[in-house]
């Protein structure tokens, strides 16, 4: 996954239309990163690898209570 961050990124920054999106590998998992904007945190990233094909997945997760702002 570390080496697959830097293009994940510049996908994912084009996509959002910000550059303050940062894609921090996780300390234990090797599959796995973190999504921020600015200092928040947006939701995990997945590497999948099947079949010889490799995609990415973004599980963003949006609580009700983060709707009432």
């Amino acid at each position: 996954m570390k080496k697959d961050i830097p293009r994940v990124q510049k996908y994912l920054r084009k996509l959002f239309r910000t550059d303050e999106l940062r894609v921090v590998p996780h300390t234990r998992k090797k599959d796995m990163a973190e999504v921020f904007i600015g200092e928040e945190y947006i939701a995990p990233l997945y590497r999948e690898e099947e079949d010889g094909e490799v995609s990415y997945q973004l599980q963003v997760v949006i609580l009700d209570v983060d709707l009432e702002e």
